[in-house]
């Protein structure tokens, strides 16, 4: 009995035991398990909030355990998230607030992506996060100052984002962090100086923001600091000592900013770890420390366009330096010794850069110079006060690329030696004492694209061997004492952009071979001793905008082929032997200046146009002129013969007019019995507006050869463009719908509507319209256009290829004044349709493929598909007449709050034509597979702003070539300040917000300045 009882006893404890077992077991799996699935769900919901274009996360599904999915990493230990990476794919939409929940992450890396909208604040609940990478995402709204609750935070990468707001002073609490990156956000305010209690800081960077204030005191403390960059801000003030005592430091980085102050005489010293120095573009005063040579790790020295004054001190121990960029600063005294520095760089064996313009050193160029490195690539002594001689050893710098010595006092004659140097693009010796003659060498010289050698004592004559030079952009060698006659092979060079061999000796004809210069913008020939008449071949020059042959014996009347010269502004002809009478043609002209004094003129002038600006013409000096505005001041025309001209015009007049009533009559009469007699069966062909064309379905198709594929010139969303010749001769392009595509027959009406109300000479001429049926009883819908003989701005900016590539590059090439003139052409078409019509019109699709150029490269915008006409209310505001929900334009172009419904509105149009003109002048498209990971072409150009711009710029705009096997970009010549001034004008209008964007009138106006400046600043130069 008793061994019953125990032997049950046991058995119930036993079950005890293992009941209790099973519970716990149980309540540690239920733990688990709630654990896992919070990972889960909040990784589910991360998924369902953003478009995965490429399927990244298509494994994270019930099918494999979350842990295995791509990008996530689960710690052995509790077998939670612990990592989250989903760099570089492309993801877009808000970040779900539910990552919050995984408690366990520790590195959450989101960045290169397009993310957008808010930071969660939930973010700020993950305490063992140690890495949190947003960067190069769309991100907007204000720094979640909860992120001071992830004390383990390490690395906080923000930058590349579109944040705003105050940096949250909350964040001095991150003992830990390392690394704090805010660069190229839009935040606002002062540097807290809690940061300063960031003691384990490592790295701190926050340019292209727009900060002000002070740099904190506090960051004096920051012991361990190694990196600090805050370039391109607003910040003031003096940079605080204490930062120069950080010993620590490699990097420092204030440029661009508005700071104050001198530079430590202790700086190399107390900095020697210094590799990168950058304090350019401030109002830094005092003099460069002699102890900054003892930062003997130093690369990078960049202190340009400061209040710096004295000497350079000896640089000797810096082996490892590369640049030395000091210009526009104070330095130098004019002394002998000023250069000396020079001598001090002769063991650096990889110097590169040499800066030192707009300075007043003076002196002898010393005899050390040429024993600098080989490796230098970049020589910028002008606008100083330098004498001597070029050493002919110049030829060993085999890697030069720019030589530029302009405006000094150096002497003797040009080394034969630039001949060798093969990879120089820039050679600048202009405004100095140079004597004897240009050598041939020069022509070996295979990429040169700027040759300037003007204002010097150079004689002889100007060698044939140029015309070897076949990506010469620029050559001026005016004011100098040059003889003989122009080389036919340099005229002959069809990359030129500018000549100015003005003020010289030179003698002869001007070579047939002027026509090939189908580049050039600005000729100035003046003051030279030429003969015989103006070549008609000169009318081949059509982007000819400034032609200068005053002082000559230039002899005959003006070519008629001048009439094609449509975009001459310029046009001086004073001091020749010129005769025959003022062409009338010359009426339509928009000259700034025509000079025509001086010369043996005869009959009357023209009246009209320019002429009516006495202002701007000048014909003094011609006895045998007679007539024009009375503000001309030249004798009135013989009476009689004004009689019998009127009579005669007269009489044609009113002959004119009676057989005008009779035709019409005849013509109204002819269109009565047509119509009556026409059945109502019959689908007609109707015209737009006033149009003056007939076309049915018929004349359509046997003007584009049954539109055939030969024909084709273009397709788009709603059908496609062909080439037609009507009855008559007449050259059309006709736009043919497939009806077959929905909201085709929607554009083809909004296309017609908004052609039939808008007249403007940037806008593309429909002349007819056709609506009826085809052969087959489908219906047909097409609109026939002018043509336009260059095809579209998409043809110039992108050529396509073809068999003959070299053929296609050549002719497919805008010039800066090209791109210009057509930039001005949309943007006061813009201004039109938004601002002077009945109606305000938005065109909701404007792109280089919808800018037509026609034979004088004048743009015109098509394509009005998509636009749609706005209340009167809505001129500055989103309200249109009906949704937007399905118009959106094309990818690249298209505003981004169109993307999240918002309605149409003129500054949508603005944004476009922001995206446009960047990409006309960078050459990129908007889609260019380069723009990826959160970075964009108006952020591509807005950074580029901030450090020169010029490595942008479509290279053809620089020097006609690509970039060479290093992918280095080039340096720009006189032309950059333009560029950079049309980028910031892009720039402007592609702003991400709406209300941030330049308004188009204030574009237009701009432009307008830009192009007037860029005029003045060639004929400045050309009077140099």
């Amino acid at each position: 009995m008793d061994s019953t009882l125990f032997s049950f006893n046991l058995l119930v404890n036993s079950c005890s035991s293992l009941l209790f077992f099973m519970t716990c077991f149980r309540c540690f799996s239920m733990a688990l398990c709630h654990g896992n699935d919070t990972d889960q769900q909040a990784l589910l919901a991360f998924k369902g909030s953003i478009n995965d274009p490429f399927g990244y996360m298509k494994t994270w599904n019930a099918s494999t355990h979350f842990c295995h999915w791509s990008g996530v990493t689960c710690g052995r230990k509790h077998v939670r998230v612990i990592q989250l990476n989903v760099e570089n794919q492309k993801l877009d939409g808000p970040l779900s607030p539910f990552i919050g929940n995984m408690s366990f992450l520790r590195s959450l890396y989101l960045s290169n992506n397009s993310f957008r909208g808010e930071i969660p604040s939930e973010t700020g609940r993950l305490r063992r996060l140690h890495r949190l990478y947003l960067g190069n995402n769309s991100f907007h709204g204000q720094i979640p100052s909860n992120l001071s609750r992830c004390l383990n935070l390490v690395s906080l990468v923000l930058g590349g984002n579109k944040l705003v707001g105050s940096l949250p002073p909350e964040l001095g609490a991150l003992s830990k962090l390392e690394y704090l990156l805010l660069t190229r956000n839009n935040l606002t305010g002062e540097i807290p100086s809690s940061y300063g209690n960031l003691t384990s800081l490592i790295g701190f960077y926050a340019p292209v923001n727009n900060l002000q204030g002070k740099i904190p005191d506090s960051f004096g403390q920051l012991k361990n600091l190694e990196r600090f960059g805050v370039a391109a801000n607003r910040l003031s003030g003096t940079i605080p000592s204490e930062i120069f005592n950080i010993s620590s430091i490699t990097t420092f980085d204030v440029g661009l900013n508005q700071i104050q102050g001198t530079l430590p005489s202790s700086l190399g010293i107390t900095l020697p770890n210094l590799e990168l120095f950058i304090i350019g573009g401030n109002n830094v005063s005092g003099s460069i420390p002699s102890t900054l040579s003892n930062s003997s790790k130093l690369v990078y020295f960049l202190a340009g366009s400061n209040q710096l004054t004295g000497s350079v001190p000896s640089l000797e121990k810096l082996n490892e330096l590369q640049q030395l960029t000091i210009p526009g600063n104070y330095l130098g005294t004019g002394e002998p010794d000023d250069l000396s520095f020079i001598t001090s760089l002769t063991n650096v064996s990889r110097f590169r850069i040499l800066e030192i313009q707009f300075n007043s050193f003076g002196g002898v160029l010393p005899a050390s110079f040429r024993n600098l490195s080989t490796e230098l690539q970049v020589v910028q002594l002008s606008y100083n006060r330098i004498r001597g001689n070029i050493p002919p050893e110049i030829g060993n710098f085999v890697n030069v690329e720019e030589f530029q010595v302009r405006e000094n006092l150096l002497t003797g004659t040009i080394p034969m030696n630039f001949g060798k140097l093969k990879k120089l693009q820039i050679l600048d010796l202009s405004q100095n004492r140079f004597s004897g003659n240009i050598p041939s060498s020069l022509g070996n010289l295979s990429v040169v694209s700027i040759l300037l050698l003007h204002d010097n004592n150079l004689t002889g004559e100007i060698p044939a061997s140029l015309g070897n030079c076949n990506y010469m952009i620029e050559i001026y060698v005016a004011n100098n004492n040059l003889l003989g006659q122009i080389p036919k092979d340099l005229f002959a060079l069809s990359s030129l952009v500018a000549v100015d061999i003005s003020e010289n000796h030179l003698d002869g004809f001007i070579p047939l071979e002027v026509g090939n210069m189908i580049n050039l913008e600005y000729l100035n020939v003046s003051v030279n001793n030429f003969t015989g008449k103006i070549p008609i071949t000169i009318g081949s020059c059509v982007s000819l905008e400034a032609l200068d042959m005053k002082g000559n014996f230039f002899q005959g009347i003006i070519p008629p082929s001048l009439s094609s010269l449509r975009g001459l502004r310029v046009l001086d002809l004073s001091r020749n032997n010129m005769s025959g009478q003022v062409p009338k043609y010359l009426e339509d002209f928009k000259f700034q200046l025509l000079n025509l004094s001086f010369n043996d003129f005869e009959g009357a002038l023209p009246n009209e146009g320019v002429f009516k600006n006495a202002s701007a013409i000048s014909v003094i000096g011609n006895p045998k002129l007679c007539g024009g505005v009375p503000d001309i001041h030249i004798p009135e025309c013989d009476i009689k013969r004004s009689k019998k001209f009127g009579s005669r015009f007269i009489l044609k007049i009113v002959i004119s007019v009676v057989f005008g009533i009779l035709g019409l009559g005849m013509l109204v009469t002819l269109l009565i019995c047509f119509l009556l007699k026409k059945p109502k069966s019959v689908p007609v062909s109707s015209s737009l507006g006033e149009s003056l064309i007939n076309v049915s379905y018929r004349s359509l198709l046997q003007a584009t050869n049954g539109f055939s594929e030969d024909n084709l010139i273009g397709a788009g969303s709603y059908g496609s463009v062909y080439k037609g010749t009507l009855d008559g001769g007449i050259v059309v392009a006709v736009k043919v719908l497939n009806l077959s595509r929905h909201g085709a027959s929607k554009s083809f009406m909004a296309e017609c509507e908004v052609l039939r109300n808008t007249r403007h000479r940037n806008l593309v001429k429909v002349l007819s319209a056709c609506s009826g049926v085809d052969y087959r009883g489908n219906n047909f819908k097409a609109l026939v256009y002018e043509f336009m003989v260059n095809g579209s701005l998409e043809d110039w900016l992108h050529p396509h290829p073809s068999e003959d590539t070299s053929q296609a590059a050549e002719t497919k090439k805008l010039n800066i004044l090209q791109r210009l003139n057509i930039a001005i052409d949309v943007a006061s078409a813009i201004d039109y349709l938004h601002l002077h019509c009945e109606t305000p019109i938005v065109h909701c699709d404007l792109k280089p493929s919808n800018i037509l150029l026609d034979n004088q490269l004048v743009g015109h915008i098509g394509d009005f598909g998509l636009a749609k006409f706005l209340q009167p209310t809505a001129q500055n505001s989103s309200i249109s007449e009906g949704s937007s929900a399905l118009v959106r334009g094309t990818i690249g172009y298209t505003a981004p709050e169109y993307g999240i419904g918002s309605e149409l509105s003129p500054c949508g149009d603005v944004y476009s034509f922001g995206i446009l003109l960047l990409e006309m002048f960078t050459g990129k498209r908007p889609t260019d597979g380069m723009f990826k990971d959160g970075l964009d072409l108006p952020s591509f150009a807005k950074h580029a702003l901030l450090y020169g711009a010029m490595e942008v710029i479509d290279p053809s705009l620089i020097y006609g070539t690509e970039e060479d096997e290093q992918g280095k970009s080039t340096n720009i010549y006189q032309n950059k300040e333009f560029l950079v001034s049309v980028l910031r004008v892009g720039v402007a209008c592609s702003a991400y917000s709406g209300a941030e964007r330049m308004n188009i009138t204030e574009t237009v106006s701009q432009l307008y300045s830009i192009k007037e400046a860029l005029l003045e600043s060639q004929k400045t130069s050309g009077a140099h």
